[in-house]
């Protein structure tokens, strides 16, 4: 494990049974201006995690989009349990970007069929209403291999989600951008105004 330093090792360090099941749950999509945001959990034992390292899981962000894709196989045959969810527009611009995004993860892991016994939440913000124990972790998908492994998850079910909308939305540019602000996006909101799939309580879509 300490060929990895940029993980902290001690975030789960009060637990001495490597049985004990750990979750880690992340979302992406907060700052896109199309399309929902997205949540992902995972489950698994301590004694697996050096498993999710070995396959090189890591920040979502700092991985290639080739990358994050052949790990996804991986990762769900090393976890014992996974679960995608989301907030779509609609509650993104009724509740705001934020509690729509801890309202994703709560799905995500209340869909779970393995209970964990603590869940590792990233960001400093805990998901309201959860009553599975909760530890909040600031940039945990850079602490945490299994906040990462969900970063992962949850990085190409959107993308993959956004590309297949851009289908339907092809004046955006979705299929390069996937939702979030580029100039050809701005541009493109501009000259066509939002879909029904924008974020109409966004800054960036909002008609002047």
């Amino acid at each position: 494990m300490n060929s990895y330093p940029w993980f902290d090792h001690t975030l789960l360090s009060e637990f001495s049974d490597d049985q004990i099941l750990a979750a880690g749950v992340d979302e992406v999509g907060r700052g896109a201006l199309f399309g929902p945001v997205v949540a992902a959990t995972v489950v698994s034992p301590l004694s697996d995690l050096p498993k999710l390292i070995a396959i090189g899981v890591q920040d979502s962000k700092k991985l290639s989009a080739k990358r994050r894709e052949e790990l996804v196989k991986l990762i769900q045959e090393i976890v014992i349990d996974w679960q995608i969810s989301y907030a779509n527009v609609a509650e993104i611009d009724h509740l705001n970007i934020l509690q729509a995004s801890l309202l994703a993860m709560k799905r995500s892991v209340l869909q779970l069929s393995a209970i964990p016994d603590i869940c590792l939440v990233d960001g400093k913000f805990p998901i309201p209403g959860l009553s599975v124990a909760q530890k909040t972790v600031i940039k945990g998908d850079e602490r945490s291999p299994l906040i990462a492994a969900a970063s992962i998850l949850a990085k190409v079910w959107r993308d993959q989600l956004i590309v297949n909308m851009a289908i339907e939305y092809p004046e955006y540019d979705l299929a390069a951008n996937k939702g979030y602000p580029t100039q050809k996006h701005r541009l493109a909101l501009q000259q066509y105004g939002p879909s029904p799939e924008h974020r109409c309580s966004f800054k960036g879509v909002k008609l002047e």
